[in-house]
């Protein structure tokens, strides 16, 4: 990317929705609230042919203290710091406020150049608002609607007059196919894209952590990449978009998703508070392995089981975090009976890795990140057929399928399908007859012989095909 851009604005003015515009998709969670935006999001973006990174950032507070609206003052004004560009949003149709005006003062004082953008200037009145925000003292405000799409042209144009062609149009990103119309957010390349290759140790690895409201998700992922990116503190659903950060652990690209804390369904009634956690799912669904975090004060609350039974449902590699570690008083037996309740809980995940870990002071980060790697090459675990099928032969011959009405139920041949997660395909005789029990069992074998701890194992059953179906029988 050439350059970055921060959008940064008060509350509610509209700058989520133009970040979603320019990134070309629904990132940000947008919603008539003011202040829904509370982490700096990053993506890569376009605006016809300019390419780079825009960041959307919290609305600005004018308060400096360590409550939540300073924290989150400090956020959006370290993605002014980082930026090359800033976009001042204003909203035309509500005019110029206090805030506005404060907010002016603090974007100039960083030097970086700065573009006044007017949005809802569509709506009806907005023209004394754009009026207005000639007072700020930022030059012309460039007219937009993010909402319909309307003045980006205009937009395209001061940004390059603000940075100069050479910095806003650099020869070697001007890719757009020829004889195409580049398009506002087309074409970017997307990071979130699910595809199942073949493993390679050397691709970014994609991990979401996820966890009750509380738990310590934000304040595990500052304290993995050793910088305070996320949002923290001790108010409870801090976090409401899901936040992807770019990371190195031992020379592997990693890609960490913060998720919004998820409640039991019955408590979740607030709009915002489901758009949050459809955010989270989302994250799950993306993501290759997901650190579910417990608060090791309390663990194991129905909710904490229902988040690791949706991981293992939707296919993905789970991995346990047993945060605040440092306020446990006697951490060796308290280990050993998480771990076990772990085996007895979530069978369905048999040798699921579960770390202590401490966000606050650093402890058992090296461990947690060892285990997620682990599981992450057992999630991409491949058996050839050679090999299952010589399990197999010895499996039937020590246990083999029970009878039904009175008929033996017959196994063919066993191969591997699929992985991220292992997928098998067990040819039989009468799938629908098979027990469920016997299909645990060859689960739990395939687990135990090839070593694939901790991820779900998925069986499916078919019929061997019958070459003689659908042909007429000869008349003698």
């Amino acid at each position: 990317m050439s350059f970055t851009v921060a959008i940064v604005g008060r509350p509610n003015v509209g700058k989520s929705t133009l970040f979603n515009r320019l990134a070309g998709r629904k990132l940000a969670l947008v919603d008539d609230t003011p202040g829904v935006t509370r982490d700096r999001r990053v993506h890569d973006a376009r605006l016809f042919d300019l390419r780079f990174q825009v960041v959307d950032t919290a609305g600005f507070e004018d308060v400096t203290d360590d409550s939540l609206e300073g924290r989150m003052r400090a956020q959006t004004e370290q993605a002014i710091a980082e930026a090359d560009l800033i976009l001042f949003m204003v909203d035309a149709k509500a005019g110029v406020t206090p805030s506005d005006e404060a907010f002016s003062r603090v974007a100039r004082r960083s030097g970086k150049p700065i573009v006044l953008i007017a949005n809802k200037a569509e709506a009806r009145g907005a023209q004394a608002g754009m009026h207005e925000a000639w007072g700020l003292g930022l030059g012309e405000p460039v007219p937009i609607s993010a909402e319909h799409g309307e003045g980006l042209p205009d937009l395209r144009e001061a940004i390059i007059a603000a940075l100069g062609e050479e910095r806003a149009l650099p020869e070697e990103d001007d890719d757009a196919p020829a004889g195409e119309e580049a398009l506002v957010g087309e074409d970017i390349a997307d990071p979130d894209a699910e595809d199942v290759p073949a493993y390679d140790a050397s691709r970014p690895m994609r991990i979401a952590v996820v966890g009750r409201p509380n738990a310590g998700k934000s304040t595990l992922i500052n304290a993995l990449i050793g910088e305070e990116r996320l949002l923290t503190g001790p108010e409870a659903g801090i976090t409401r978009d899901s936040i992807s950060v770019d990371w190195v652990w031992r020379d592997r690209k990693l890609k960490l998703f913060d998720t919004a804390g998820m409640r039991r369904k019955a408590r979740v009634q607030e709009k915002l508070e489901k758009l949050s956690v459809a955010d989270g799912l989302r994250a799950i669904r993306f993501a290759e392995v997901v650190i579910v975090v417990l608060d090791a004060t309390i663990p194991f609350e129905k909710q904490d089981l229902q988040i690791a039974d949706l991981i293992a449902r939707e296919g993905r590699a789970p991995v346990i975090a047993f945060n605040k570690w440092d306020l446990i008083e006697h951490p060796q037996e308290l280990l050993a009976e998480l771990r076990e309740r772990t085996e007895r809980l979530l069978p369905q995940v048999r040798g699921l890795r579960a770390v202590p870990v401490s966000a606050e002071t650093g402890r058992g980060l090296d461990k947690l990140m060892e285990a997620v790697v682990a599981t992450h090459e057992v999630w991409n675990r491949r058996v050839s057929t050679g090999r299952l099928n010589r399990w197999l032969e010895g499996v039937l011959a020590h246990h083999p399928p029970p009878a039904v009405a009175g008929r033996r139920l017959k196994i063919k041949y066993l191969t591997q399908v699929k992985t991220r997660p292992p997928g098998f395909v067990v040819s039989c005789s009468r799938p629908d007859a098979m027990p469920s029990s016997y299909v645990r069992y060859l689960v739990n074998g395939l687990r135990e012989t090839f070593d694939m701890p901790g991820v779900p194992i998925r069986v499916m059953l078919r019929a061997p095909d019958n070459p003689y179906a659908g042909r007429a029988r000869r008349k003698k």
